[in-house]
C-alpha cells in the first residue's frame, strides 16, 4: 500500500475541522494537517483575495477514491480543490503508522 496526501482549501476552521474529525474517526484518513492561509483567486470574473484553511489529508491508495469522494460530498463549495499529490517517498515507520491507522 502506498500513502497519498490529498489537499483542499475550506472557507472556515470550523467546517474543515468537523469533517477531518470525522474522516479520522471513520479511519479515512490518517491525519490532516490545517493551517490559515491567504488565497487570491479568480471567481465569477472578479479578483478575490480571502483567508482560507488548507487542508492536507493523508491516506493510502486503498482510501483514496473514497476520500475524494467524501471530501466532494461534504464540502462547502460549490467548485471543491480536490488535489492529489503522488508521494515518491516516504519513511518506513511514518507508512506503517499510516497504513495502521487506515485499516
Amino acid at each position: 500500500m502506498k500513502p497519498v496526501v490529498i489537499i483542499s482549501t475550506y472557507p472556515d476552521k470550523k467546517s474543515i475541522s468537523k469533517i477531518a474529525k470525522e474522516f479520522v474517526k471513520n479511519k479515512i484518513v490518517a491525519c490532516v494537517n490545517i493551517s490559515k492561509i491567504s488565497s487570491i483567486y479568480s471567481w465569477k470574473n472578479k479578483v478575490e483575495n480571502t483567508s482560507e484553511y488548507i487542508a492536507i489529508f493523508k491516506t493510502t491508495t486503498k482510501n483514496k477514491k473514497l476520500l475524494k469522494q467524501k471530501i466532494k460530498e461534504t464540502h462547502p463549495y460549490d467548485v471543491p480543490e480536490i488535489a492529489e499529490i503522488n508521494v515518491t517517498s516516504i519513511n518506513d515507520s511514518y507508512l506503517k503508522w499510516l497504513i495502521e491507522s487506515t485499516t
